[in-house]
């Protein structure tokens, strides 16, 4: 059982969700408080989410899956963007081996035909090294938007019905998430109980709508690079307030 004291209350965490998603979001406005670049804010992130991550895999959450870049993104300002690209290669040099001493498994979802050669590069480096290990899966969301994950699901259903691999009464809702990229997931940890977003924002912009019909949703007014364990723990023992109904009572 783990425990925190917040407001001289303790916050008794007795559920760890199994799958906690994350909008990793307020890197540049972070950066802008302290007078620094964007980019500033995005190297702090980076501090973050290491932190974050070991303090989910000693809690015994399952898998985290974290909102690295979506298909949006690519519209700021291409300085930005070629940051963002290479922090992948520095996080895995940096970050992967603590990880892998952690037992963390590295894994992605996302399109990968736009990212640079060596930012794709890095990211199966770090699946490679991590590809044995068990603990909690770090799920990268990389060039990843959900519309875009459901309309290439519903293709290639399509395609398998016109190659007579499938017939329209086939498709349910166990088989549509087969063709999502959240298919390399563990059956059971597919869908988060949890998502976080950070900065303030109550919105998902474009994050796992599919798998998050029934998620918990959490949002805070901390930053990205200032959320840290003890924000992690918060969040967790909100989540430990809620009854989880899945539409019935």
């Amino acid at each position: 059982m783990f425990g925190l004291k917040a407001k001289s209350k303790k916050v008794v965490l007795d559920k760890i969700p199994r799958h906690i998603g994350i909008i990793m979001d307020g890197n540049g406005r972070w950066a802008k408080k302290r007078l620094k670049p964007r980019v500033f804010g995005h190297k702090a992130g980076m501090e973050a989410l290491q932190e974050v991550t070991i303090a989910a895999s000693e809690l015994g959450v399952k898998v985290l899956t974290v909102y690295a870049f979506s298909t949006e993104n690519w519209s700021r300002p291409q300085d930005e963007v070629s940051f963002i690209m290479d922090l992948p290669v520095t996080f895995f040099d940096k970050y992967v081996p603590i990880l892998h001493e952690n037992n963390v498994k590295v894994q992605m979802i996302g399109e990968t035909h736009r990212l640079p050669e060596e930012t794709l590069n890095a990211l199966n480096a770090a699946i490679e090294k991590t590809r044995r290990n068990t603990g909690l899966i770090l799920n990268f969301a990389l060039n990843y938007g959900g519309r875009a994950e459901i309309t290439s699901a519903v293709r290639l259903i399509a395609q398998d019905v016109l190659d007579a691999k499938l017939n329209p009464g086939d498709v349910t809702e166990d088989l549509i998430a087969n063709y999502l990229m959240t298919d390399h997931l563990p059956y059971l940890y597919r869908d988060p109980d949890l998502i976080i977003r950070t900065s303030g924002e109550l919105r998902l912009s474009n994050f796992l709508p599919w798998q998050s019909a029934y998620s918990e949703l959490y949002f805070t007014s901390v930053l990205w690079p200032d959320f840290k364990k003890a924000e992690l723990l918060k969040a967790i023992g909100e989540y430990n307030r809620r009854h989880r109904r899945f539409g019935g009572v």
